[in-house]
């Protein structure tokens, strides 16, 4: 659950930033690579997938 915890903390400072900074093609790069990270850091299900891979 740390890791949910951790993961709203990323998403709330990014989207503090890209609002203060007027910066908003930070939102949608940071979503572009929070997904694969998500389906990489998804657990032992996925590891013999991503070992197929390479």
């Amino acid at each position: 659950m740390s890791y949910l915890r951790h993961l709203d903390r990323l998403l709330r400072e990014v989207w503090s930033v890209a609002r203060a900074n007027r910066a908003w093609w930070m939102v949608p790069l940071e979503l572009v690579l929070l997904v694969p990270a998500a389906l990489i850091n998804s657990g032992q299900v996925a590891a013999p997938f991503i070992y197929t891979l390479f």
